[in-house]
């Protein structure tokens, strides 16, 4: 059995989750989200508290501690880097950091069942924190590499232009500034969805078995700032 706690505050949302895998069981998957812009830092530890306990589980009985490392709001990203580095540190567990694009591919997926998405954050400044996916085997794969660009700069994934891409995350509300071809080539766009602990806890749990995590002092915010360019798919 493995058991790995899940927090995020990477957006104007603040989410926690745990999720308990058992050989020849169903995932139980506890978790709390809500929107609470500028109230991470009161919010985040409550959320944890309240998961651990609904789920009858000591901190101690964790097997690892996985935060969203972002992209997203530098502050928020510090916030849940912070906190789960504590945790991590404290009870000795591997530390894993997990996308938040990724995350919000694979909310996607699982509620809605879409296999191709864009996902995008607005980053400010004009920008968007955006990357693509197909979805395969419950899991989001990357199409192409994160990146940090200017709205108009968007374009879908080279060899991939004919699926019906669907475009998730609060990067969507620059829509205005999107080109006429990204428009065309999306059956939909869901600029409101947030990034969720929940999915975070499920990609962090496939890494975890896959022999992924780190110490808790590595752990390191993702802002991509420094990544101008979307990288052609190979």
């Amino acid at each position: 059995m493995s058991i790995l706690l899940a927090l995020d505050a990477s957006s104007s949302a603040c989410s926690a989750a745990l999720l308990r895998r058992r050989p020849g069981a169903d995932d139980e998957l506890l978790s709390r989200f809500a929107l609470t812009p500028r109230e991470h830092t009161r919010r985040l530890l409550p959320m944890v508290d309240e998961v651990l306990a609904e789920a009858g589980v000591a901190p101690t009985e964790l097997d690892a501690v996985a935060y969203g490392h972002g992209p997203g709001s530098f502050t928020g990203l510090r916030i849940a880097a912070g906190t789960a580095q504590g945790l991590a540190y404290g009870l000795d567990r591997p530390l894993i950091g997990v996308s938040t694009l990724a995350a919000l591919a694979l909310g996607a997926h699982r509620r809605h069942h879409f296999r191709w998405l864009v996902t995008a954050l607005d980053a400010r400044m004009g920008e968007i924190y955006v990357a693509a996916w197909q979805c395969r085997d419950g899991l989001p794969e990357p199409l192409v590499d994160e990146a940090v660009m200017a709205p108009e700069r968007l374009r879908l994934p080279n060899g991939h232009a004919d699926h019906d891409w669907v475009g998730v995350g609060s990067g969507w509300g620059l829509w205005e500034q999107m080109p006429a071809e990204v428009k065309a080539g999306l059956g939909q766009h869901l600029p409101e969805v947030e990034a969720d602990a929940a999915d975070m806890a499920l990609l962090a749990m496939h890494d975890l078995e896959s022999g992924g995590g780190q110490p808790a002092h590595l752990a390191q915010p993702v802002y991509l700032r420094n990544e101008v360019a979307w990288k052609k798919a190979t």
